[in-house]
């Protein structure tokens, strides 16, 4: 019986991480603590993390709350800064990028091929920018989100 609860856990990362890397700007997924992204120097960008946040065992649900970063190498040019808004580096398209990959995810589960496939979002995630963050000035977006899937453990009660 332990083994089918394991079996949800592979699951739902396995399908995430295939997921985020059928999406073209996305080249690698890591999983595990937030502080695990981008500890490998041979991660090739942008990249996807996917982090369990805890699950809920329900009657007929495991419902996990999950936390889903999209992220990329800010490249910071050494031209003199012309607009001060967009700024003399790619963040802005990263934060446009990323943010439309964490979309399409949540779409996907809210009522594509994911949502078919019984892996099912629960409410609206939330999403959080970021900006120069981690070891290699990476900006991104964080997702909050919450996915319901098949609980298949049955356990018949002996009288």
């Amino acid at each position: 019986m332990a083994n089918q609860a394991v079996r949800g856990f592979y699951n739902i990362t396995q399908t995430v991480k295939d997921a985020l890397l059928s999406d073209v700007n996305i080249n690698t997924v890591t999983t595990g603590n937030i502080s695990n992204i981008n500890l490998n120097k041979q991660d090739i960008f942008p990249l996807g993390h996917i982090m369990i946040d805890s699950v809920t065992a329900e009657e007929n649900v495991l419902r996990f709350q999950m936390t889903i970063v999209a992220a990329d190498i800010v490249d910071q040019s050494k031209d003199l800064t012309i607009d001060n808004f967009v700024g003399n580096n790619n963040e802005q398209d990263i934060l446009n990028t990323q943010l439309n990959v964490l979309n399409v995810l949540a779409q996907k589960l809210r009522k594509g091929n994911l949502h078919q496939d019984r892996y099912q979002l629960e409410n609206n995630p939330t999403m959080t920018p970021f900006y120069d963050r981690f070891e290699n000035m990476l900006a991104g977006w964080s997702m909050n989100l919450e996915v319901l899937i098949y609980n298949d453990i049955n356990i018949c009660i002996d009288d």
